[in-house]
C-alpha cells in the first residue's frame, strides 16, 4: 500500500486493547489529514479498527494489510485524522 505515513505506533507483541489504546494516544496529536501507521502481531486488532474508527468523527480507516517480519505476521493499519 502506497500511502504517506506521518506517525507510526509500533505495538507489536501487544494483546488487545493495547494497540487501540496506544494508537489513540497518538492519534489525538495529529492534525488534520495526518495520518498514522499501527504496526499490530494481534489478529483481533483487525476488527478493533474497523470499530473504532466507527465510532470516532475525525478518524478515517485508509486500509489495513498483512506484512510478515520475523517470522510473524504483522497486521498494518493506516488511519487518517479527518
Amino acid at each position: 500500500m502506497d500511502i504517506r505515513v506521518d506517525r507510526e505506533v509500533d505495538a507489536r507483541g501487544l494483546q488487545c486493547p493495547m494497540p487501540i489504546v496506544n494508537a489513540r494516544k497518538v492519534f489525538q496529536e495529529l492534525q488534520a489529514g495526518q495520518v498514522l501507521l499501527v504496526k499490530a502481531t494481534d489478529p483481533g486488532s483487525v476488527n478493533d479498527f474497523q470499530g473504532w474508527v466507527k465510532m470516532v468523527n475525525d478518524a478515517e480507516l485508509l486500509g489495513q494489510e498483512t506484512a510478515e517480519q520475523d517470522g510473524k505476521t504483522v497486521y498494518l493499519h493506516y488511519v487518517r485524522k479527518k
